[in-house]
């Protein structure tokens, strides 16, 4: 029985993998100098009854690189539209235009570019406790294993091929963290 046991990497990756496409995902919704498209993807409105993103009620384009248009599908959403992008917390104020709202992209002064910069390493910090519960996963899998029965050896190789898959995911979210804090700090 000691001998059969095998932990389950793939799951502790995938699940590893899983806190990284977070971490993207929260880095992309960050606002840099640039437009971008994904940073409305965090933006709800209150559309026919319940809160429904952005990109299903119009379609969301970047025309120019400082500038985001919203093109409404249905005219009574327009105001709810612009109200929800006006409390997001952006910092954009939507210019309104028939059924479509204008997302004029200002400069990031130095102060916004450092709190942005603190926002992403927060991001960055949980991603890091993220993978580091599914190296506890992983190490408690492996002490129950060595109460089934598990050698020593076994054990220690195990315990390291979980604290190494764990310093391969910490060192890409610092290394994601870097680049994103270079760009926002790209005047």
């Amino acid at each position: 029985m000691s001998d059969d046991f095998e932990l389950d990497t793939d799951d502790l990756k995938r699940r590893m993998d899983g806190a990284m496409s977070n971490l993207r995902t929260e880095f992309a919704s960050l606002r840099t100098g640039r437009a971008s498209a994904s940073m409305l993807e965090p933006v709800m409105v209150d559309a026919y009854g319940a809160m429904t993103p952005i990109n299903q009620v119009g379609t969301v384009n970047v025309p120019e690189p400082r500038m985001v248009t919203v093109n409404v599908w249905d005219k009574g959403l327009v105001n709810k539209v612009e109200k929800a992008i006006r409390e997001s917390g952006l910092g954009i104020n939507p210019q309104l235009n028939g059924t479509i709202i204008m997302l004029p992209i200002p400069e990031l002064n130095e102060e916004r570019r450092r709190e942005l910069s603190k926002v992403a390493a927060q991001y960055a910090e949980s991603a890091r406790v993220s993978v580091r519960n599914v190296r506890r996963d992983g190490m408690d899998q492996i002490k129950k294993a060595k109460g089934d029965g598990l050698s020593e050896d076994d054990q220690k190789f195990w315990e390291s091929e979980v604290q190494d898959l764990t310093d391969t995911y910490i060192k890409k979210v610092d290394a994601a963290l870097e680049t994103k804090q270079e760009e926002i700090m790209q005047v």
